[in-house]
């Protein structure tokens, strides 16, 4: 909201300077973010004396002016008929930016150089503007900027309102803040407009169909109205806030909104059919040009305005081009209504416009000011614009406005602001500023609310009222207690933590994304019909459409993740993301939550280096991450084993594995299915792990177990089998475990083929074990007889064949 200083000295006396009165309105809660003095820029149009006027030698209507200001002389190309040697006039110098933007330069004109240009009261937007130059007072010392001789000064503040404090986008309702700051009286524009008659009912009439978006509309009618520009007076009004003249009706609905804070709109009565208007709501597409000349496309939410047979205008937004003032208007109808404000919000962001009326209405004016603000436009002009008014007003007010008193406890208010009022300080603040006070008794207030304060709707508003009025610098600094014994962290949360550090030690990012994905999602992913992540908890208020679902994986968002890096042209991603999921037990039930651990990689295996060559990830650099995070928490008996493609839909047929601990389902690991990458846009191959924190927190370890450092060498033996093609790795290294001999420190897969001369449907495995003794070193003798037995143990177990 832009006020004038100028312009709010109409409604109140302002008694404080321009730095106090800044301050007092941030304070009150107006916060002002800029103050300038519009008049600031005449500091570079000096008064000038022509001291010398010859005629210009290329130009018969044309002068050449030598003009005197103060330390210099510099000459001028005029064109004024009044100009003359021991005239007063502004001089405008090089530099100077005018009103409309213009940047004043040196130029030369018909061969003659010209340093400056003498000005109109027009050019400087000071007066009417008649033809010729602004005389000045032959007293003022040249060289003097004229703001300063003629003592021009005008500070404009810019406040930055909350969404709440609709009732202050009006220069009354500013003025009514600092009228409560100063404690002094608002002076309210007299508004004199007779009302005798109703010739207005047999000329036109308001229809509403849709009292729930247009509670009350009210009409005024004028006759022979002219159109032409306004006088100097309302066009600086509206100049001093940003806002430019067009003619003499349309400024008076602009003048009059940034009074009042109510919206107008004025239409050419004799470009309405029928000379009558309906209020409702437009059909699905119906087309519509409004007055920017651009095609909207409606909806049945939307609220028209329309006269007889067509829409004239989008209620609370914006006019048509159909029904608009012109230069040969005669007629005026005169529009103050009340609409809805979720209506004119949600129509406004439906169609991209955000005007001056939309701000005011979906924020809420007063619906008790409508009739006010359309006697105070058509009294203007009926006095600007020469016309008539048809006696009588129209105001349609289907559904009446309701306001319930509200009780405010002095006890509660204190301790909730950390003040010590008592109820008649509560009482003369609210008073100040219209609320209408009773006491009940000593310590409860009766407050109604004044019917534009619609943001004022509970005790909490009127303690926030006192608080701003007392000042927020008078109340006092206070600290919380805070107890000094410290209280050790879950074990929930220092498990986390642990995960988390571990993971950034194995070269991974942390993410955090939105609890909130779209319901496209398991689509995406390609999980089964039957699958419970497709139990979905949708959002009641939800930001966006791809927000509009509680999340039921960490996928989709660290895919997201993904394609975001990719389109940035960071190809090469290690990340990982710690957070719950959410399966919907019904919409009005708790969801089932989870915690899972899940992490992508994608693109290079290492980081560029010229050591060694590039070479990008693959399954088992993902599977190693797990394996080190598995052995860094200390959790043992881990496995990986095949798992079917029904299980675990997002990953590649044959490139995933289910992790095990203890012979329980912990997790997944493996490739993103191409069909899934696809659906994410993703050009590159990317690998995944899944793991519930349920799962690693129960299976690590409460406490550490030492090991002594072996004291006798270790020795390897290596045993190749054939076995069939199906049975898995794992499953040969978890036997020879099984076998629980007590030399065999550790089993490891050291080669794996394929083809001949291997039979078609087995492979060749070549495990290497170590062997160790804790009480000697072993020998020959007491290694073979074991490796022996364990290699006769796999041909018994698992049908494995020896080479050869």
């Amino acid at each position: 909201m832009i006020v004038s200083l100028s312009w709010l000295g109409e409604y109140v006396s302002v008694e404080m300077d321009v730095p106090s009165l800044a301050h007092a309105l941030t304070m009150a809660g107006l916060e002002v973010d800029a103050v300038w003095d519009r008049y600031a820029w005449l500091e570079t149009v000096p008064v000038g004396r022509v001291d010398d006027v010859q005629r210009h030698p290329n130009a018969d209507k044309l002068t050449v002016c030598r003009v005197n200001i103060g330390d210099r002389e510099v000459e001028v190309v005029c064109g004024a008929p009044n100009v003359r040697p021991g005239l007063f006039a502004p001089l405008a110098l090089p530099g100077t930016v005018l009103p409309g933007g213009f940047k004043l330069a040196k130029t030369s004109i018909r061969g003659v150089k010209s340093h400056g240009m003498l000005c109109s009261e027009k050019e400087l937007v000071l007066g009417e503007g008649k033809s010729g130059l602004m005389e000045l007072d032959d007293s003022l010392t040249p060289g003097t900027p004229l703001n300063q001789a003629l003592s021009l000064s005008d500070h404009v503040f810019e406040i930055g309102l909350t969404p709440n404090r609709a009732d202050c986008l009006s220069i009354v309702g500013v003025a009514r803040e600092v009228a409560a700051i100063q404690k002094t009286e608002l002076k309210l524009p007299d508004i004199s407009l007779e009302n005798k008659g109703n010739d207005i009912a047999k000329m036109t009439s308001v229809t509403i169909q849709a009292p729930a978006h247009c509670p009350r509309y009210a009409a005024r009618l004028l006759e022979d109205v002219k159109i032409g520009p306004s006088p100097f007076w309302l066009q600086d009004r509206l100049l001093s806030v940003g806002l430019r003249p067009i003619n003499s009706i349309v400024d008076i609905t602009n003048f009059v909104m940034l009074e009042t804070g109510q919206p107008l709109h004025a239409f050419d009565f004799d470009r309405l059919a029928e000379n009558r208007i309906v209020v409702r709501t437009a059909s699905d597409g119906e087309p519509f040009v409004t007055l920017d000349g651009k095609e909207r496309k409606l909806n049945s939410e939307m609220l028209m305005i329309c006269d007889g047979k067509k829409p004239v205008a989008v209620g609370g937004v914006m006019g048509g081009e159909n029904s608009e003032i012109q230069d040969d208007t005669t007629r005026v109808l005169i529009e103050s209504a009340y609409f809805n404000p979720a209506s004119i919000r949600k129509t406004a962001k439906t169609l991209g416009l955000n005007t001056d009326a939309s701000h005011r209405f979906e924020r809420g004016v007063d619906p008790e000011g409508t009739v006010n603000a359309l006697n105070r436009a058509a009294a203007l002009m009926a006095e600007i614009s020469g016309g008539r008014h048809v006696p009588g007003l129209i105001d349609e007010h289907p559904v009446k406005t309701e306001t319930r008193p509200i009780v405010l406890n002095r006890e509660h208010t204190n301790r909730l602001l950390g003040l010590s009022l008592d109820v008649s300080e509560m009482r003369r603040h609210l008073e100040a500023i219209d609320f209408a006070v009773e006491q009940i008794d000593a310590d409860n207030l009766r407050v109604q609310a004044p019917t534009y304060r619609v943001d004022v709707t509970r005790p909490q508003d009127l303690m926030e009222e006192i608080a701003r009025l007392e000042g927020y610098d008078n109340i006092p600094t206070t600290y919380p207690l805070i107890p000094a014994q410290g209280r050790e962290p879950s074990a929930r949360w220092d498990f986390r933590g642990r995960v988390k550090g571990f993971m950034r030690g194995l070269g991974f990012t942390e993410v955090v994304n939105y609890s909130f994905t779209d319901e496209k999602s398991c689509d995406l992913l390609r999980l089964a019909e039957d699958d419970e992540r497709r139990k979905l908890l949708a959002i009641l208020n939800p930001l966006t459409e791809d927000q509009a679902v509680m999340r039921t994986s960490l996928m989709p968002g660290l895919l997201r993740n993904m394609h975001l890096n990719l389109a940035q042209q960071s190809k090469n991603l290690k990340v990982f993301e710690v957070g719950n999921t959410f399966i919907s037990n019904g919409q009005d039930a708790q969801p089932t939550e989870k915690e899972y651990l899940a992490c992508i990689w994608t693109g290079a295996r290492n980081e560029h280096s010229f050591l060694e060559k590039d070479a990008e990830c693959d399954f088992y650099d993902i599977k190693g991450a797990v394996e080190g995070l598995l052995n860094l928490l200390e959790i043992k008996d881990v496995s990986f084993t095949r798992a079917p493609a029904e299980s675990c839909s997002y990953a590649a047929p044959g490139r995933v594995a289910r992790i095990l601990i203890a012979g329980k389902d912990a997790g997944i690991v493996g490739e993103v299915h191409p069909k899934v990458l696809s659906s994410f846009d993703l050009k590159q191959r990317a690998f995944v792990f899944e793991l519930g924190l349920d799962a690693l927190q129960e299976a690590m370890p409460d406490g550490k177990q030492y090991t002594p450092v072996p004291k006798f060498p270790s020795t390897d033996r290596d045993i190749t089998i054939i076995v069939a093609k199906d049975i898995e790795s794992g499953e040969v290294l978890s036997t020879v475990e099984a076998f629980e001999e007590p030399l065999v420190e550790s089993v490891k897969l050291q080669d794996l083929f394929e083809g001949d001369p291997i039979p078609e449907g087995r492979k060749s495995l070549t495990l290497r074990i170590t062997y160790r003794s804790a009480e000697q070193t072993l020998e020959d003798s007491d290694v073979t007889p074991v490796n022996q037995k364990i290699a006769q143990g796999l041909m018994d177990k698992l049908g494995a064949s020896l080479p050869g």
